[in-house]
């Protein structure tokens, strides 16, 4: 059953394949999702594994994950703004229920794909998985990414009662000229916050110089 947002949006993928058909997963389980019946292995490690087919496979098996992992959010890496609303999370989120993932990173690809959602998606709007069949965007995806933080700031999420086209139509403004206003780098921030990158789904290939750590 998909699962709605608390404004009653539906957001259905535009491709949506069972887990099991994608590379990396894992149907070892270790915590329930949301809304769903399926769980993903939340804490499992990475094993430097091959997990990718066709050519190049082998030269990226160690940077991506083997096991999809719930509550993840995936934004643009060299954003200054993203930078610093991820820090903020990270801060917050005593319990660390919040994983990340730098979309121009290979890690994020499985995730994509499971949303059949491109690179060019996230980058206008961020993009925040909660399950197999439960995922956001935009402004919903930071409300409900605040929903699963400590009070006081799980209060934010209260905010998702604002239609969402009025709280989209902030948040694309804001996306829209966040370079101008905060500025980009040639490479994903988290690489010079290092003490961040433990709860990175692509620490491994952030660490190690991933070829997709400056794509952007």
């Amino acid at each position: 059953m998909l699962a709605r947002t608390l404004t009653g949006r539906l957001l259905r993928p535009r491709f949506a394949p069972s887990l099991a058909a994608l590379s990396g997963y894992s149907s070892r389980a270790s915590a329930a999702v949301a809304a769903t019946d399926i769980a993903i292995d939340e804490d499992t490690p990475r094993p430097a594994s091959p997990v990718g087919v066709g050519v190049g496979a082998a030269s990226i098996a160690a940077t991506l994950p083997t096991v999809l992992q719930p509550r993840v959010l995936i934004y643009d890496g060299v954003c200054y703004l993203c930078h610093r609303g991820v820090k903020w999370v990270f801060k917050a989120d005593k319990h660390a229920k919040i994983r990340f993932c730098c979309v121009q990173s290979k890690a994020a690809e499985p995730y994509l794909r499971l949303v059949g959602m491109d690179r060019e998606d996230v980058l206008r709007r961020v993009l925040f998985i909660e399950g197999p069949e439960a995922y956001y965007e935009g402004s919903t995806a930071a409300l409900k990414v605040a929903s699963y933080l400590p009070l006081p700031y799980s209060v934010l999420s209260s905010l998702l009662i604002i239609p969402v086209p009025l709280r989209d139509a902030a948040y694309d403004y804001i996306a829209k000229n966040r370079y101008d206003w905060f500025g980009k780098d040639d490479e994903c921030l988290v690489t010079k916050d290092q003490e961040l990158l433990e709860r990175f789904i692509d620490r491994e290939e952030m660490l190690g110089g991933g070829p997709s750590n400056s794509s952007y």
